[in-house]
């Protein structure tokens, strides 16, 4: 198991820069995530630490040694593509086996790695079959299987779950989780899709469009405690509001100009704060509570009336707007059939939030 380390990489095209001066560890044996909007990098990220793209500037490290320009062959390093590139001609048994063919192995130690490697992914019956004879699903298990045959250092995955179906992109999840840690190989894994990320990862940082690094960390860490507005609302749903810290050194708490005065946490890392600075605060739909009926359990309240209702099956989202200008977003988890207080369109309605659930972002 080895780390990768990207230093100081600087990327460009006709159209601008790519990549500008990111520097980022993937630790060696685990799950990372790189996750961003379209266009932010991603993929041409991979495609360095790959060797599939010359690098212009900067390094890349695999473990101690600089493999910044080593060709392909030489990095110990394997790549799943979104559209699986595998070799149409070519069956089952002969994709897999392909690498090592190449290097000249036995062929008994041929037929016993692939034909283990195969019944590993549920796919040694389909050996004969080429990939237009396939499903999505078992296209995927193929490059898969072809990309860990020969144990590669590192697993790089761009969007390998993109062609699937909801349903199968849960299940394949699930897989690449179990496979990554039976193997302890270090995998790369890029995806726009939050879900994607959030599910897989041990570690994700999350890129942005000006091709840095935005903020690292376990998803948890990272949706919980987003540092930046575009963390926040890029890593799930979230309410964003500016206002100005008062009362540091008593009560903490943000004045925002449209809704009021509400109690806050300020944890010790954010030295920044001081009194009567602007921020920007957080508050996640789910960890807002709807009745209408009040409750007084609660450090901060807002009255409002419902504008919109959307039903997600797990969760309803009740879209609540504020003094006739502002707009929430609450998600109610659906625990029941049928819950015991209706609510409906037009009908007003109390907010509640724990001060602990407010997160302050950087300035």
């Amino acid at each position: 198991m080895k780390k990768i380390f990207l230093e100081n990489i600087t990327q460009a095209n006709n159209d601008g820069l790519i990549l500008n001066n990111l520097s980022l560890e993937i630790p060696a044996g685990e799950f990372f995530a790189l996750l961003g909007p379209s266009g932010c990098g991603k993929t041409t990220l991979l495609r360095l630490i790959a060797g599939l793209e010359k690098l212009q500037n900067g390094a890349i490290y695999l473990g101690d040694t600089n493999i910044s320009h080593l060709p392909v062959h030489k990095r110990d390093v394997n790549i799943v593509f979104q559209n699986y590139a595998l070799f149409p001609h070519l069956n089952v048994y002969d994709n897999v086996a392909y690498s090592l063919h190449i290097t000249k192995r036995p062929r008994e130690e041929v037929d016993e790695r692939v034909y283990k490697i195969l019944s590993a992914f549920h796919i040694e019956k389909h050996a004969n079959k080429v990939p237009s004879q396939l499903s999505g699903g078992q296209q995927q298990r193929v490059a898969l299987a072809r990309a860990i045959i020969n144990e590669p250092e590192v697993l790089l995955l761009d969007e390998p779950l993109a062609a699937l179906d909801f349903k199968l992109r849960e299940r394949m999840l699930v897989e690449l989780i179990e496979l990554q840690d039976k193997l302890k190989t270090t995998f790369v894994y890029v995806t726009h899709d939050q879900f994607e990320a959030l599910t897989v990862a041990d570690q994700m940082a999350i890129m942005n469009t000006d091709g840095q690094i935005e903020q690292i960390g376990t998803p948890q860490a990272i949706y919980e405690f987003p540092n930046t507005s575009f963390v926040a609302k890029f890593v799930g749903s979230t309410n964003l509001f500016q206002g100005t810290i008062q009362n540091i050194d008593t009560t903490p708490e943000i004045t925002i100009p449209e809704l009021g005065t509400f109690k806050i946490v300020i944890p010790k890392e954010k030295s920044w704060i001081t009194e009567g600075c602007a921020a920007s605060m957080s508050l996640r739909p789910e960890k807002i509570f709807i009745s209408k009926t009040p409750v007084t359990d609660f450090s901060n309240t807002l009255t409002g009336v419902v504008e919109s209702i959307v039903y997600h099956g797990r969760s309803t989202q009740y879209n609540v707007l504020i003094n006739n200008t502002v707009r929430i977003q609450v998600f109610e988890q659906n625990e029941e059939h049928f819950p015991h207080e209706e609510i409906d369109y037009d009908e007003e309605v109390y907010l509640y939030w724990q001060k602990e659930n407010v997160v302050l972002l950087e300035k």
